[in-house]
């Protein structure tokens, strides 16, 4: 399908607006859900720079003008039924949400959900870790006495870095003991610990798994 043909597919609503869902190129995750008009298709296609219509302020919206987080074009789909855009793009910076997240779905559902397949049963995936940096940002912004947590950011990044490198050197301890609950263990806190690093300099889990996509 060529760009005018695409273009002349799209079904706007009562609008003028056609929904777009924001897809990573590389993760293939969902970064965030927009709108599109007219003018806005128009000069993604031409430019490959996304431009979005924004519906609070009633204008065209060029993504990243004001945060510097642009998105680019690679690649864009269009539903059986003409109302929906998939578009997938690269992100300039890791964040797609004006939270600062990576994507504007940061919070899940932390709950366990038993799906019935087949008569069995299938249990959501939690998303730990995700979880956890959101445990160690509310202890930054809600510190709580006597946290672990709290110990470490209020002691900095020194200390915090530290136990990183005390705990790496624990793994590589225990796995050359061919110990492995040991290894287990030391990598759990080997893993809350570069957390804690993560949380302080404004690294997601979502940006690790974007870097490792982009090496398949």
């Amino acid at each position: 399908m060529t760009k005018e043909e695409l273009m002349n597919e799209v079904k706007y609503d009562s609008n003028g607006l056609v929904t777009v869902v924001v897809q990573d190129y590389h993760a293939k995750k969902v970064r965030m859900v927009a709108y599109m008009n007219a003018e806005a298709l128009k000069k993604t296609l031409e430019t490959g720079d996304c431009w979005y219509f924004s519906r609070s302020r009633q204008k065209l919206w060029h993504k990243g003008e004001e945060s510097g987080y642009f998105q680019y074009l690679k690649g864009m789909s269009i539903d059986c039924d003409g109302d929906c855009l998939l578009m997938q793009v690269e992100q300039k910076g890791g964040i797609s949400c004006h939270t600062g997240h990576a994507t504007c779905f940061y919070r899940d559902l932390t709950e366990d959900v038993e799906v019935t397949l087949n008569r069995g049963k299938v249990k959501t995936d939690s998303h730990f870790l995700n979880n956890l940096l959101a445990t160690i940002k509310d202890r930054d912004l809600n510190p709580k006495e006597g946290s672990y947590t709290n110990y470490l950011i209020d002691k900095g990044m020194n200390k915090i870095l530290k136990k990183v490198g005390e705990e790496a050197t624990e793994v590589i301890i225990a796995a050359k003991d061919n110990s492995k609950q040991d290894t287990i263990f030391e990598i759990a806190d080997v893993m809350y610990h570069m957390s804690v690093m993560m949380e302080q300099m404004d690294i997601s889990w979502d940006d690790i798994e974007e870097e490792l996509a982009k090496r398949d």
